[in-house]
């Protein structure tokens, strides 16, 4: 796509939703809260969430991210990630007393909550995710025992588990909607007792954004997708573009767009994941017209009203 040629027919098609979610929302003002409150530094257990500009920003603000707790000093605060953490890591913090405001996403602690009652019930429980991911760490820390993560079928099929009758699964909330379906009907297979969970474990954010890009993908000669490298929401959302064909590119910032992405293309889809803010979206739309792009379609989808509540004490004097 040269900037000389006539791009008047050559359209953005923006997906909806797109965008933070509603748990996203939720951790990032616990963060500015506790800064306003307390005053900086305030200590952040991981990325608050998977979001590079999100992190830069509160970082400028007076949050310090850190891995170990040793590095938040006794006596401070500590907000820990919409990931969620394990006990252990609860424990650790309530030990060195630090006051600490839990940013936790309400659906991760829902599927905390449902492994906690499926071990006192002396299921064994197999969690479908991806090894190393915080979420999926926190989750397997709710149990010292008892605990099998899966990342695909061939770890199903691995599977030695002595009791059928006493297994159930549990879900990371961020996973591609279809590949965890392929990989629970494997489980369901080996093991046709394995509980489920009363309601789906993957969250209504995520399965919003790739139906919306399933939606979207096929509109379109190439889809962006605004998210940051280590943001799983995000990668699912470009995979999903790329499994119906289409060519899909993750960005952290518009200045990572190559114009040999857009060369040529008439419909240029653009997504965003879950902890990706609107500003970038909407910077990337503006690379995209400096690159020629005339046109933005807003296409048709589910308006998200959903809302969680804020941890106590975190209100502003002005409120």
């Amino acid at each position: 796509m040269s900037s000389t040629d006539t791009l008047l027919d050559v359209e953005i098609l923006l997906a909806q939703p797109r965008g933070f979610c509603a748990g996203v929302d939720r951790a990032i003002e616990i963060v500015e809260r506790a800064i306003a409150l307390f005053g900086a530094p305030i200590y952040v257990r991981h990325e608050i969430v998977h979001n590079a500009y999100v992190v830069e920003d509160l970082r400028k603000k007076g949050a310090v991210f850190i891995e170990d707790l040793a590095d938040a000093p006794e006596g401070s605060t500590l907000i820990f990630s919409a990931h969620g953490v394990s006990k252990a890591v609860r424990s650790e913090a309530e030990t060195r007393g630090l006051r600490v405001f839990d940013a936790t996403c309400p659906l991760v602690t829902k599927v905390h909550m449902e492994v906690a009652k499926m071990r006192q019930d002396g299921f064994d429980i197999v969690m479908i995710g991806h090894k190393g991911h915080p979420e999926v760490e926190g989750t397997m820390g709710q149990s010292g025992e008892g605990m099998h993560l899966v990342e695909d079928i061939e770890d199903v099929e691995a599977l030695a588990l002595t009791d059928p009758d006493r297994i159930a699964y549990v879900t990371q909330t961020t996973l591609s909607v279809d590949d965890a379906s392929e990989i629970i009907s494997a489980l369901k297979s080996k093991y046709p007792s394995v509980k489920e969970p009363k309601k789906q474990d993957i969250c209504y954010a995520t399965q919003n954004r790739q139906d919306a890009v399933k939606f979207l993908a096929p509109q379109c000669d190439v889809v962006i997708v605004v998210g940051s490298p280590n943001s799983s929401n995000s990668s699912r959302l470009r995979e999903v573009a790329e499994k119906r064909g289409i060519p899909a590119y993750m960005v952290d910032s518009p200045t990572q767009i190559d114009p040999k992405w857009v060369e040529g293309k008439k419909r240029i889809g653009v997504t965003a994941g879950a902890s990706a803010p609107e500003v970038l979206a909407q910077a990337v739309i503006a690379r995209l017209r400096e690159l020629g792009v005339r046109n933005v379609r807003p296409l048709e989808g589910i308006e998200e009203k959903v809302s969680f509540p804020l941890p106590r004490g975190l209100t502003l004097p002005a409120e």
